[in-house]
């Protein structure tokens, strides 16, 4: 399908690993132009020099309200217009009820719920009528699993912003939704199950009705469908792309 995105101008939040970065290689293979941000920034130069002429990295937190402004400034001077947003800086930590921690619970709500807030807010003014954000969220907003209880509410908290978003958007043609992936293979998945990564790829497998966990090339796909006019009547859903894992 072509998905039609030339010389659009697309933003991705953490956008210089994993599924961010998958995101932003198929958005450019469709033909946007994309701006790629995160915090570190060996990670994102590399990122930039992989994903060809067309990215541009841009060190950001997104829970910073001042480096948002900087990038968003940034990105005005370039181009001028944002087309398509993605907002898919975020992490979550496993931690059982009775060992949550403060620090936990405070980073994850920063990252997850304070840094999308800030990201849409700041990204209006260059928002136009047909401009599209993806938020990408988790199937954790529904079926978090064990020890992953602050991770599942702040994404449930994202779900029932996006709800209120669309409402107070209405008329301006910008469309808000949802892209909430299950587990996926990457490196951050691996690295939050430690030193039990076998096992806990194996349990993710087996609970999936097609055997296996996603690809991020697959929920990259997902993405440029929500972020493209093919989805142009598609507004405020939360779209799980998990293999029906957690449907079951």
């Amino acid at each position: 399908m072509n998905l039609k995105l030339e010389n659009k101008v697309a933003i991705v939040t953490g956008g210089g690993s994993g599924i961010g970065f998958a995101i932003a290689k198929k958005l450019i293979e469709e033909g946007a132009y994309v701006v790629v941000t995160g915090r570190r920034a060996k990670v994102l130069a590399d990122a930039v020099e992989r994903l060809g002429e067309k990215a541009t990295g841009i060190a950001t937190d997104v829970t910073n309200l001042s480096s948002l402004k900087s990038m968003f400034v940034d990105v005005k001077q370039k181009y001028g217009r944002i087309d398509i947003l993605v907002a898919n800086a975020g992490g979550g930590l496993h931690a059982p009820l009775g060992k949550i921690t403060e620090e936990q619970i405070d980073s994850q709500f920063s990252t997850n719920v304070k840094g999308v807030v800030l990201t849409v807010q700041e990204a209006l003014p260059l928002l136009g009528s047909g401009s599209s954000v993806v938020i990408v969220g988790s199937t954790s907003s529904v079926d978090p699993g064990p020890t992953m209880s602050i991770y599942g509410a702040t994404k449930a908290a994202v779900r029932n912003m996006v709800r209120s978003w669309i409402s107070e958007l209405r008329g301006t043609g910008i469309r808000i939704n949802i892209l909430s992936p299950g587990p996926t293979n990457t490196d951050a998945l691996r690295e939050g199950f430690g030193d039990h990564a076998q096992e806990g790829l194996a349990q993710l497998r087996e609970k999936s009705p097609m055997g296996r966990i996603g690809e991020p090339e697959e929920i990259a796909a997902v993405a440029a469908f929500l972020a493209s006019d093919a989805a142009s009547y598609v507004n405020g859903i939360e779209l799980f792309a998990d293999g029906g894992a957690s449907q079951a």
